[in-house]
């Protein structure tokens, strides 16, 4: 059975919460997706697969990406680099990907750039919170143990640039990323949510029992701190000023599996979604029928959580997994955690 089968199982199981989300969902959200994502351009690796995460760095250069064998690496507009890893024991680091070298070689996930240092933060699933200079190299450990345990599934990371803090999460305190389906399927729910401050070195956290933790990002009045729940195929708020400090609420429930979270220049997020079934096309009449696949989805949300626009790769050929979705300069950029591309979309 392949990892796509495995996947599939696991989501079938859950398959009555999926359909009452994608009514709710349809129901509260009525637009309609456009099929557009197929069209994107595709911008190749080589020697390497799955961008997870992606970032541009202050000065707008990149995109950056950390990719399957440890590497982050620098997008130079016609050629990628090597900018970055998060390990020093490269040695049989030469696959561009083998899940059983992944906890030497570093699995770089989360990437966020401080506007005002020029340092790359990097949650590496093996390795915890990074950081690297705006030069690139070797990453340094910030976090690698929260309240005397080691971090197990670092995911992704955040910053408050004007607060000199960072908020990142941990999937899961009994599963590491190469398990990763066994924690879907047992129903694991100890992932966590935190922050850590410069200044003091301190981490707090911040939410727990959280079934998946994943992407993270900071609501641009930096009120709020948005966290998303993959297996519960929801995102979680965490107010983080006003009267509801300190309490957290559902922010959006969603018809799939959401990954990794980013805000653009209007304060809107991006959402990159694992579509379980079309719930906004006029042709779906089955929901979870045979042969049901797994497709991409990107989701715009307002800051209030209303569904502002959705994109799709319906079939699911040409882009079978998405993990992030960055907003830059009219242009979509479409991250994926097992791609050996970077897809590209124009506005």
């Amino acid at each position: 059975m392949n990892h796509s089968d495995l996947l599939f199982l696991i989501i079938s199981a859950t398959t009555a919460l999926i359909v009452s989300l994608n009514l709710a969902f349809a129901s509260e959200n009525v637009l309609k997706s456009q099929n557009v994502l197929s069209k994107s351009e595709i911008i190749h690796l080589k020697g390497a697969i799955g961008p997870e995460s992606l970032a541009f760095d202050p000065n707008g250069q990149g995109p950056y990406v950390g990719v399957a064998d440890g590497r982050i690496l620098k997008w130079h507009g016609s050629f990628w680099a090597d900018f970055a890893v998060t390990s020093s024991h490269r040695k049989n680091c030469t696959l561009p990907s083998a899940p059983e070298m992944e906890h030497v070689c570093g699995r770089p996930l989360g990437l966020r750039f401080d506007t005002k240092t020029g340092e790359l933060y990097i949650a590496d699933a093996y390795f915890g919170l990074q950081v690297v200079r705006p030069k690139g190299g070797l990453a340094t450990p910030l976090v690698q143990k929260v309240e005397g345990k080691p971090l197990l599934f670092t995911n992704d990371v955040d910053i408050d640039d004007h607060d000199d803090v960072i908020y990142f999460t941990d999937t899961s305190t009994k599963y590491q990323r190469k398990n990763y389906l066994d924690s879907f399927s047992s129903g694991d729910a100890t992932g966590k949510l935190m922050k850590y401050v410069k200044s003091t070195k301190k981490v707090t956290v911040l939410l727990r029992d959280l079934a998946f933790a994943n992407g993270v990002t900071l609501s641009k009045n930096r009120s709020f701190v948005l966290v998303t729940e993959t297996s519960n195929f929801r995102i979680l708020r965490y107010w983080l000023k006003g009267p509801l400090a300190g309490t957290h609420d559902t922010f959006v429930e969603l018809p799939g599996l959401p990954d990794n979270i980013r805000i653009n220049s209007k304060g809107e997020f991006w959402v990159a979604l694992q579509g379980i079934s079309s719930i906004f096309s006029s042709s779906d009449s089955e929901l979870f029928g045979e042969g049901q696949q797994l497709y991409p989805m990107a989701v715009k949300l307002s800051e209030e959580g209303r569904v502002l626009e959705v994109l799709e790769d319906v079939e699911g050929k040409t882009m079978r997994s998405i993990s992030e979705v960055e907003e830059k300069d009219g242009k979509l950029w479409l991250g994926s955690v097992v791609m050996p591309f970077l897809r590209v979309y124009g506005l």
